[in-house]
């Protein structure tokens, strides 16, 4: 704490009271000190940050802990509901059943409510899935418990991960694209939303570049399209669309950073008369259950969703029989899956 105090020109007692989690110092200084942490490598002691753990009863074993918390912040469409989500959780739920072990779910987004709900002495360990702030994952590790995140990292935080191969899986789907004669492809979500979107872009770029294709360039808004869970982004792209039209700029094909986005580019794409696939292709990812059923079906990434929640709570549990192993990143392939979205290019308009 002294260096980081060092480092930023504070006093120890300010870094302590950002570290601890209990307040006493601004947003703003708070979030300096976890970058500086971070950067000199205090989240990584194992006898560091987590020496402040809670302290656990001795009397109580791992053998006799049998619920697993899992954590899944209370966002719009980020539940068991989901066409996505709801999956992912399917197979935790499986996994734990199978090893007779509850499972408590907890859609909390704030640190300090997650906190107040936690009771460590009875827990295995954490499995969370989805988006999560690094307040809370930060305080999880303060209370040294096992956790695994799902579809979700942070630099600051030092734990096992699970995720689709989203890189690998886009670039073969968009050298599908391109072997089909596509030469004019535009991606579409926001890169900046999670680090699955932000892999899935890089295997568009990758794809483009290994075939001497440009890729649109990083500030491109299509880049950046707001609201992705809800559609707030319709109007602009639908006027992104018609004046790619008129310029007789369409591309030819559309790729989509998951089937949500994709589904709803084909009812814009339909609303201002443009067919799908003779003038334009369009793609998605995750392979939910509503791609199969689009007019015209959607050509997807179908990503291992149960397999994915059943491998989380693998990993937890090797977690738990071998804490001091090296941390894994695992990625499941996922399998590209043609439809009737996508068709051979060429019949697009010319690119001025």
């Amino acid at each position: 704490m002294q260096q980081i105090a060092d480092h930023l020109g504070l006093s120890k007692f300010a870094v302590s009271k950002a570290l601890s989690g209990k307040g006493g110092v601004s947003e703003a200084t708070k979030d300096r000190v976890i970058q500086a942490a971070s950067e000199l490598g205090y989240f990584g002691q194992k006898n560091g940050y987590i020496k402040s753990q809670l302290p656990l009863e001795p009397h109580i074993s791992n053998r006799e802990k049998r619920s697993v918390l899992v954590l899944m912040p209370n966002i719009r469409f980020q539940t068991r509901e989901s066409l996505y989500w709801g999956k992912i959780m399917e197979g935790i739920s499986e996994e734990l059943e199978a090893r007779k072990l509850g499972m408590i779910i907890v859609s909390e987004a704030q640190s300090e409510h997650v906190m107040h709900v936690l009771n460590p002495e009875g827990l295995l360990g954490i499995v969370g899935v989805g988006q999560i702030e690094s307040a809370t994952l930060l305080e999880i590790h303060r209370l040294g418990l096992p956790l695994v995140l799902v579809d979700h990292e942070d630099a600051l935080i030092p734990t096992d991960t699970v995720f689709a191969n989203n890189r690998d899986s886009m670039l073969k789907l968009c050298a599908h694209l391109i072997g089909l004669g596509h030469q004019r492809l535009h991606f579409f979500g926001d890169i900046e939303f999670s680090r699955s979107f932000r892999d899935r872009w890089t295997g568009y770029r990758d794809a483009l570049e290994a075939a001497g294709l440009d890729a649109q360039d990083r500030r491109d808004p299509m880049l950046r399209l707001q609201g992705v869970e809800r559609g707030d982004y319709e109007p602009e792209v639908k006027a992104w669309i018609a004046r790619r039209v008129s310029d007789n700029r369409l591309p030819t094909a559309l790729v989509c950073a998951n089937d949500s986005i994709a589904l709803r580019l084909l009812g814009l794409l339909r609303e201002l008369g443009i067919r799908v696939p003779e003038e334009v292709a369009v793609t998605g990812f995750d392979n939910i259950d509503d791609a199969s059923r689009s007019t015209p079906s959607l050509t997807t990434v179908d990503v291992p969703k149960q397999a994915i929640g059943n491998r989380a709570v693998k990993r937890l549990i090797e977690r738990i029989d071998h804490p001091g192993q090296p941390f894994e990143k695992i990625l499941a392939s996922a399998e590209l899956v043609y439809r009737d979205s996508s068709a051979s290019g060429g019949s697009g308009q010319s690119e001025q």
